[in-house]
């Protein structure tokens, strides 16, 4: 019942929605019939401004008729549209060429309001159209330059190169002047013409610099380069860069000279050295982003000819090598100023200075090849400074003489019979060392900033750990050389100490001649040194460690030497070891007004090693009897299972050879004992009763040290 009621409305309601298409249908044909007839009389009158927005028009009203295109007529409409923008499009071309002609006759004086309507029409026709008029404008306006710069012209020539552009700067200005109002601002015509000119440029030069290459020379050449540069820091200032990104020029990938952080401090003195923050090597990389969208866009004709800087480049760094081995012989070695602690040489600034500024310079000239052909040249004069300049510079070593006696041992004061190293030899040592540990350093910063410069396809190319390894080699060799110095001062002491009689020492008295002689040679190497390395502390503590490492093991081995010895004389020792240890402990800190505490690391080193040698001591007084309480003894004192230190040991305490023979027996016997046994042995030896001699004796030592500490 309701479809009856309601089906004479929906019968009106069908016939209304298709009376109004309908409608409207007939209105849009009556509008593109009449829209064409007028644009085809439009046309042959060149009414370009009333086309400019009837086409637009009658393209937009077509767009409705696409599903009709079956019927005849429509698409004959369709037909004539689309002969009207082609006859459009040549005419406007004709026009064109008739006020621009491409060859010979002379450009008119000014533009014409026909010319600027035909633009407007221009952006509604096919984009070819656009592109054509842009093409033929630019190049009609650049066959002057083509012509004033031809390649046999002297103004073609880079010292000329001014002229290029100063050429360029005056046609805009008469290009804005003239034609400005007539291409529509969205064309950017003033940065096309630009652009143009720009790759017209690249080309010629390219192409001149190919013919006269062996007249660039680097001066020319870097003039040539700076000039381009600014100029195309002139376009970015005055451009966009929006032309480069719509397939008509090609975006260079580049970097920039803003993007270069040796900049960042471009307004101080040249002496500025590079410093980077932790903060920032800890950070991600960001990516590069061009902030000069004309970069590149002429100077890239010059980097096929970079070699020239490059080779250049390799002639000064050379030269101010030699220089500074010249300065150095010149001058000598630095005086000695222990106020301000080791003082890095002054070369290793101005070569990091230069190095700096190279960098700068070839980060704007190109990020490609020779930023790696650059990078070469640094590695080489890195490693030429480290070994003419540091390692050359190196005091030499001269053996010693031989062995000295107790008496000359005292004499040491007034002339010393040990070759040693004069204070400024010392002074020289830490120095070379402070300027090794810079340049280690900053040649690591100077890795991480050519990374920055380079194109992201080169990074893995830029190595400078050899260079980096050569450093530590000569800070390692400079440690060696103090420690040395030291060590060898020390070995007429130590040798005087072997010579000794011990089995003859009646009393325990103060410390022993040849410790006397050890503690002055250290109090007088060790606070140059400290105050000479005031500034990198981690190499005092490295020169600490190997003197703790190279000192101890030869005065064991020394130990050894001193057979036999009594009773008193290895109380004696036992006394001169446990001195040598305490000025071993305190050898960071000896003569320091400001008293710090010693490095873990070197504590731990002398208090292993000098206890050892009190160990070694404190077996030798153990009576050898009963054999097993002795054998037991040294298991548990010295922990050693080498029959050759048990041997010395024997041999220290004058035993006999068919004793040592049992002892050696027995030693091999208790040595496979399990820990549990080992265990057990230890407690009969802790147990078992020592003579009463034996017992004052270990007593009266300790109140000795005790007294003396």
């Amino acid at each position: 019942m309701v479809k009856e009621i309601t089906r004479d409305i929906k019968q009106l309601d069908h016939a209304k929605r298709h009376l109004t298409t309908s409608i409207t249908t007939l209105n849009h044909l009556h509008m593109l019939a009449g829209g064409v007839d007028s644009l085809e009389a439009m046309t042959r009158r060149r009414q370009y401004g009333e086309v400019a927005n009837l086409l637009q028009g009658v393209v937009n009203v077509l767009e409705h008729f696409n599903k009709y295109m079956g019927i005849p007529q429509i698409r004959q409409l369709s037909e004539r549209v689309k002969a009207a923008q082609n006859e459009l499009g040549q005419q406007i071309l004709a026009d064109f060429e008739e006020a621009f002609p491409s060859q010979g006759t002379k450009r008119p004086g000014g533009p014409s309001n026909v010319l600027r309507d035909a633009c407007l029409v221009a952006n509604v026709l096919d984009p070819r159209i656009k592109q054509e008029i842009i093409k033929k404008f630019i190049k009609q306006h650049l066959s002057e330059y083509l012509v004033l710069f031809q390649e046999n012209q002297d103004v073609a020539w880079l010292d000329k190169i001014d002229r290029r552009y100063a050429w360029i700067k005056r046609q805009l200005v008469d290009y804005e002047e003239k034609y400005g109002r007539m291409f529509p601002q969205e064309w950017c015509m003033t940065e096309r013409i630009a652009v143009e000119f720009c790759h017209v440029t690249r080309t010629e030069l390219a192409k001149i610099m190919r013919t006269r290459a062996k007249e660039i020379e680097v001066k020319l050449l870097l003039f040539a380069i700076q000039r381009t540069t600014n100029f195309e820091g002139l376009l970015a200032k005055r451009f966009s860069g929006c032309t480069l990104a719509d397939g008509t020029v090609k975006k260079p990938e580049v970097a920039l000279p803003s993007t270069n952080p040796f900049l960042e401090d471009e307004a101080g003195t040249e002496t500025d050295e590079i410093v980077i923050e932790k903060s920032d090597t800890d950070k991600p990389k960001k990516p590069k982003v061009p902030d000069n969208p004309f970069h590149g866009i002429v100077s890239k004709c010059f980097e096929p000819h970079l070699y020239v800087y490059i080779e250049s480049q390799d002639k000064n760094l050379g030269e101010l090598i030699d220089r500074f081995v010249a300065d150095f012989k010149a001058q000598g070695p630095p005086k000695p100023n222990v106020d301000e602690g080791g003082a890095v040489l002054p070369s290793c600034a101005d070569l990091f200075v230069y190095y700096k500024k190279c960098m700068v310079q070839c980060s704007q000239l190109s990020t490609g090849e020779p930023m790696i052909a650059l990078t070469t040249i640094f590695q080489k004069y890195l490693r030429e400074y480290a070994w003419k300049i540091l390692s050359g510079n190196l005091p030499k070593t001269t053996s010693s003489s031989g062995g000295l006696t107790i008496t000359s041992l005292l004499k040491e004061k007034e002339g010393s019979e040990v070759a040693k190293f004069t204070l400024e030899e010392l002074c020289l040592i830490c120095s070379i060392l402070s300027t090794a540990e810079y340049c280690l350093a900053t040649t690591q910063q100077l890795e991480e900033k050519l990374k920055e410069k380079v194109d992201a396809s080169l990074v893995e190319r830029i190595n400078l750990t050899g260079e980096m390894d050569t450093f530590s080699i000569v800070i390692s060799n400079s440690i060696q050389l103090l420690v040395q110095d030291l060590d060898a001062a020390c070995d007429p002491a130590l040798t005087a100490m072997s010579k000794m009689q011990w089995q003859n020492v009646e009393h325990v008295g103060d410390q022993s001649p040849y410790v006397t002689s050890v503690i002055l040679h250290i109090k007088q190497n060790v606070p140059i040194i400290r105050d000479n390395l005031a500034s990198t502390r981690k190499y005092f503590t490295q020169f600490c460690i190997k003197f703790a490492n190279s000192f101890i093991p030869k005065f064991i081995n020394h130990l050894f030497k001193c057979k036999p010895i009594s009773m008193v004389g290895a109380e004696q020792l036992l006394l001169d070891t446990h001195s040598l240890k305490m000025v071993l402990l305190d050898l960071p800190s000896i003569g320091s007004q400001v008293v710090r505490k010693a490095p873990a690391s070197y504590t731990k080193i002398v208090v292993k090693g000098m206890t050892r040698a009190e160990m070694i001591l404190k077996v030798v007084m153990a009576p050898h009897e009963p054999p097993v309480v002795f054998v037991d003894n040294y298991i548990k004192l010295l922990a050693d299972c080498s029959t050759d230190t048990f041997q010395k040991i024997l041999d220290m305490k004058g035993l006999k050879r068919s004793e040592q023979s049992s002892m050696l027996d027995l030693f091999r016997q208790r040595l496979p004992a399990p820990p549990s046994g080992a265990e057990n042995a230890g407690s009969l030896s802790l147990s078992a009763p020592t003579p009463e001699q034996e017992s004052s004796r270990i007593r009266k030592l300790e109140k000795l040290i005790k007294k003396r500490l």
